[in-house]
């Protein structure tokens, strides 16, 4: 039997082509193996082929079941219609029953071409594990294929404690996968702040000499010293943003307001919730002042719902290093007097062009760096399926100006507290000299 054959439609799938993808026999062929093969031709051509691959199959006494062929049918139709989002199609390779589940507690795996040499060897270890339970009658595939919700818990929980188990040298794949995931967040996230920073430093190169505003900032610090001795907003506020105890912030007024106006553009506080805090005090392991910290901002919370200083800090680290370049650059550029309002912020946000502002090439949503530190999947199944209601969305593109003057709400509290805008919510003399500085050591730190 030849291993494909065009036709007048295209290309038609033959059993021998399949086995040959799989790198096994047709008489070994598992579900997953027929479904990557008809996955990859497009949608139309696999449906032609639907049939010559059963029989081939059922030639060499592997005939699979009708649930399986049932399914395939109905996907690569809703494929072929342009109706299959990118999750139904991950589910039903899922449901062959050795396809691993896309995300398996705190990991996700990334597609084929974009994954490392680890998620490689892990996904092909426990593709290998799976066909072992499979064979051994632990996973009924037919039950997947038909949507049994019992089943598909069985088969994820199975998955979960593989992913647990130690290895025979030792290795947790959980562990080491969640390990290099961190690892690689974390330089991307090191190279966006080198090229924010070298970014910044061209704005600053451009304007020139910032003079600090000595009366204003022995005022400010003052100011500053008597907020933080007091309970509440706003001293507390910005202690807890700094990740430090009151005590333990720098005497020198300069190094002061740095430190906190740091700490606001990036936020160092992770205030314990009460809970924690109470399971912290019984198990002894930390000291009473550590267990104070946020508490006084936590207080009057009984439902649960996040506390204003969580708020804040979740809303301050959803702003990304484009968002806060759009608003210094502007700043720096404007000087002392510019309009510094949390709706002014985010009109710099939205009008903000990297290129003819600072000479970046990088823009929002080409990849770069600066546009998402985060790490991306690229779905690439196949190009008929849609991007909707699926397990990875594509996130809409449309700017919401909004939403972004919300976050920057928090920003222009603090800033006014620290004298860095005035009461008409504009730059002034020492938020001009200060905010570029802080956001140096933000993106340096």
């Amino acid at each position: 039997m030849g291993r494909e054959r065009r036709t007048l439609r295209g290309v038609e799938l033959q059993a021998d082509r399949v086995a040959e993808i799989a790198h096994r026999p047709v008489a070994q062929l598992r579900r997953r193996d027929v479904a990557i093969a008809l996955l990859s031709v497009p949608a139309e051509d696999a449906l032609a082929s639907l049939p010559v691959i059963r029989r081939g199959l059922l030639a060499a006494g592997n005939p699979l079941s009708a649930p399986f062929w049932a399914s395939a049918e109905t996907i690569l139709h809703k494929i072929s219609a342009h109706d299959a989002t990118f999750g139904d199609v991950h589910s039903w390779l899922e449901a062959t029953g050795t396809e691993p589940t896309g995300i398996i507690g705190l990991h996700v795996w990334e597609e084929p071409s974009a994954r490392s040499p680890l998620q490689d060897e892990m996904h092909a270890r426990l593709v290998s594990y799976l066909e072992e339970r499979l064979a051994a009658g632990a996973i009924d595939p037919d039950k997947l294929a038909t949507g049994d919700d019992a089943a598909r818990q069985d088969y994820l929980a199975l998955q979960e404690r593989w992913m647990t188990m130690p290895l025979p040298d030792g290795r947790i794949p959980m562990t080491v996968l969640l390990d290099e995931q961190d690892e690689a967040f974390l330089a991307d996230w090191a190279a966006a702040d080198a090229e924010a920073r070298t970014a910044l430093q061209s704005v600053l190169d451009r304007v020139g000499r910032r003079p600090l505003p000595g009366d204003d900032l022995l005022a400010a610090a003052a100011r500053l010293r008597a907020d933080v001795a007091r309970p509440g907003w706003p001293g507390q506020m910005l202690v807890s943003f700094s990740g430090r105890r009151a005590s333990a912030l720098p005497e020198d007024d300069a190094e002061l307001w740095l430190t906190l106006a740091t700490s606001v553009v990036s936020p160092q506080g992770d205030p314990l919730s009460t809970e924690d805090r109470e399971f912290a005090r019984a198990m002894e392991w930390a000291e009473d002042e550590d267990l104070k910290f946020g508490a006084d901002l936590d207080e009057g919370n009984p439902d649960g719902e996040p506390d204003e200083l969580s708020s804040a800090i979740a809303a301050v680290c959803a702003l990304d290093h484009l968002d806060w370049l759009a608003v210094i650059s502007a700043l720096v550029n404007g000087g002392p007097g510019t309009p510094a309002s949390a709706a002014d912020l985010a009109r710099y946000v939205r009008d903000f062009d990297p290129d003819e502002v600072i000479g970046l090439s990088v823009a929002p949503g080409d990849g770069g760096e600066l546009a998402d530190a985060g790490l991306a999947a690229d779905i690439d199944i196949d190009d008929d399926i849609e991007d909707g209601d699926g397990d990875y969305e594509e996130f809409d593109d449309d700017f919401d100006e909004l939403s972004i003057e919300g976050l920057f709400l928090h920003v222009t509290a603090m800033w006014s507290v620290l004298g860095a805008i005035d009461s008409d919510d504009r730059l002034t003399a020492l938020g001009w000299w200060g905010l570029p500085e802080a956001m140096r050591r933000a993106w340096s730190e």
